[in-house]
């Protein structure tokens, strides 16, 4: 009421004073709502604007009164042993990173990030995370970087990390993982946009140095493996020495910590040593070239280490540039920085130069190619050929002889045989019998030893001739003679029908 008795201009100033101080009141109101006040922050925590920070507070469960606009959520260094579907009731579609290391988590539910579809960044380094469930991440679209370090990790699921195409870093060293995860970066169909993958310090013994070369290299310059118990071979050094010979960053900033089990005392030496004549005496490394024939249409890779680089332009041997407005050249420049060659011919073999440029830094890459002086489809078939007919005029030889050597003899057929076609004529195997027996007469003379006379003279022993002999001693002599056949169907010659000629 003591307005009133204020000047007419003395009442609108403090008007408008009033005014001013309700409309910086509601302003203040709104701020608060929107960057989180004191009264939406969860008991303990400390919130600044959307950052809601509940670190090093001994908490056994989560906060569950979380404000919607929560951007990070830091629950690090607590007693967290369990990670829920309903750990938070309410949907936290501004959320982008989540911090829960340093916890005690052996349990995360398979739902547990339903009410957090936009999540880019998790840590849940430093827990007791045992196993990786099927599909426990594939609610997790949107995640680029996934950290499972310094954990008690011993199986993954090959299912795990399906429906995961934006993540670019994962970080998985200093657990129990005895089995190199190849489904996370072959073909790159399951993570495609994986840049850097960390098993370092794990159980893997065995490594797929095939399938490990055949990865870009800038893949391999985020694949990080020391400090695992490798077993020694070549063709890990073979692996190594090249990486390092590319100057990748997963070898060049960890070389003294790559090393392998050498048998047979199990003693730990470095993998690039193991072309020393006390390891395995491995071949010194070479960077391979690129081989090609006479025709053939080659495609030359700028395979540079970092992901997204450019390539600016390639020098040929003969120092030509590409790409350049060549009409009626048989080079190309691909969209992916390859240079390829149609119809290559011998002056084409050199070293081609790869220019390339990234954010980061500048590359430069050579490649070398030779070209053989024939097509792939020349001598090769020819000796193909004549190696083809060799080895079936072999076979023929062989197939041959085992005819001709190897078929089976029917000696009971041959035996009948020779009784079918001489009937009369088995006495003349016998040791007893000098002459064929083909005499008409002495065929008709059957049935008695008296009808055993001879018209000429006889042989004895030793083949001496005995004359005048009579029956009677014939067949003493007959009786007294060995009986050697050579046939065993001439074995009843002697009792025969038919009469012996002495």
């Amino acid at each position: 009421m003591w307005l009133w008795y204020l000047a007419p201009g003395q009442r609108l100033g403090l008007s408008c004073r009033r005014v001013w101080l309700l409309v910086l009141l509601l302003l203040g109101c709104g701020l608060a709502r929107e960057g989180g006040s004191i009264l939406n922050c969860p008991p303990k925590c400390v919130c600044a604007s959307n950052i809601i920070s509940c670190s090093k507070l001994g908490l056994g469960v989560i906060p569950t009164k979380l404000p919607r606009f929560t951007a990070i959520l830091d629950l690090s260094h607590n007693n967290l042993t369990r990670l829920r579907a309903d750990w938070t009731p309410a949907r936290l579609s501004h959320l982008h990173s989540l911090l829960l290391n340093h916890n005690a988590l052996g349990f995360i539910s398979t739902e547990a990030f339903c009410h957090v579809p936009h999540l880019r960044y998790l840590d849940l380094s430093s827990n007791s995370i045992k196993a990786l469930e099927e599909f426990l991440f594939s609610q997790l679209q949107e995640l680029e970087v996934l950290l499972l370090y310094n954990n008690q990790i011993v199986q993954m699921d090959r299912s795990a990390f399906d429906d995961m195409a934006r993540l670019q870093k994962l970080y998985l060293s200093q657990n129990q993982i005895s089995r190199f995860p190849m489904e996370l970066v072959k073909d790159r169909v399951k993570l495609p946009d994986l840049a850097l993958l960390d098993l370092s310090a794990n159980k893997i013994k065995g490594l797929p140095v095939a399938a490990l070369k055949g990865l870009p290299a800038w893949m391999k310059n985020g694949l990080y493996l020391h400090s695992n118990p490798l077993s020694c071979d070549c063709g890990l050094y073979e692996l190594f020495t090249h990486w390092h010979a590319r100057q990748l960053s997963s070898v060049v900033d960890f070389r003294e910590e790559l090393v392998c089990s050498l048998p047979p005392a199990k003693r730990s030496v470095s993998v690039f040593t193991l072309n020393s004549q006390d390891s395995l005496n491995c071949s010194e490394f070479k960077e391979h070239m690129l081989e090609a024939y006479l025709g053939d249409t080659v495609t030359i890779n700028c395979d540079t280490k970092v992901r997204g680089a450019t390539t600016r332009e390639w020098v040929t041997p003969n120092n030509r540039h590409f790409p350049e407005e060549t009409a009626n050249s048989t080079m190309t420049v691909l969209g992916n920085g390859s240079l390829q060659i149609r119809l290559i011919r011998l002056e084409d073999m050199g070293t081609y130069t790869c220019y390339a440029v990234s954010q980061a830094f500048n590359e430069t890459l050579y490649v070398d190619v030779m070209v053989h002086n024939f097509t792939q489809h020349g001598p090769h078939d020819t000796l193909n050929t004549a190696y083809t007919t060799l080895v079936g005029c072999i076979l023929s030889v062989i197939l041959v002889l085992i005819y001709l050597y190897l078929t089976p003899c029917r000696c009971c057929c041959r035996g009948n045989e020779k009784l079918a076609t001489q009937p009369e004529d088995s006495i003349n195997s016998s040791m007893l019998s000098t002459t064929p027996n083909h005499n008409p007469e002495v065929a008709s003379r059957k049935g008695s030893l008296s009808h055993l006379a001879a018209s000429g003279p006889m042989q004895g022993q030793n083949g001496k001739v005995k004359p005048n002999s009579t029956p009677e001693q014939a067949a003493r002599r007959a009786q007294k003679a060995p009986r050697k056949m050579s046939d065993p169907d001439s074995v009843s010659s002697v009792f025969s029908d038919t009469p012996i000629v002495v």
